[in-house]
């Protein structure tokens, strides 16, 4: 019996829409990331990208647990001398709501061409309306907690 493996050409491809309010945020990255790599297929191949597109909408409505809406910090480096900066969760999602999830799941894909690959199926949208309707994206639930 031969092992089997997907080819490009062959992957079949949904679009999935995933509502964050009042989503973790770790949660949300960690459930787009699998979607985007195809984790949830049975023809998941770890080299090859089987992964379907994604589109979160109300990216300003998730939320962190504890103190981490003022304690969680992003950093990066502009190139110049002195150019280190950082901003808080909060800061950041009164900045730019799409960031927080983006750099989420950026950080759960391979670092390499086909995690960025993969990256370019997110789509992020920080109201309810989103620009992708032709493609009738099917709506992902995700439990928030309450059953448990």
């Amino acid at each position: 019996m031969k092992t089997f493996s997907a080819k490009p050409l062959e992957v079949e491809r949904k679009w999935h829409l995933i509502d964050a309010e009042g989503v973790p945020l770790g949660r949300l990255a960690v459930i787009a990331a699998n979607l985007l790599r195809g984790k949830h297929k049975p023809q998941y191949t770890p080299n090859v990208d089987t992964g379907d597109f994604v589109i979160v909408i109300n990216a300003e409505k998730v939320i962190v647990t504890g103190k981490k809406e003022t304690d969680k910090m992003y950093y990066h480096h502009t190139g110049f001398p002195g150019g280190f900066r950082s901003a808080s969760f909060k800061e950041l999602i009164e900045k730019d709501a799409r960031l927080p999830i983006e750099k989420a799941v950026k950080g759960m894909l391979p670092h390499n061409t086909l995690g960025s690959e993969q990256f370019t199926k997110l789509k992020v949208y920080a109201g309810a309306e989103h620009p992708h309707e032709a493609q009738k994206p099917v709506k992902y639930e995700i439990s928030k907690g309450e059953d448990k």
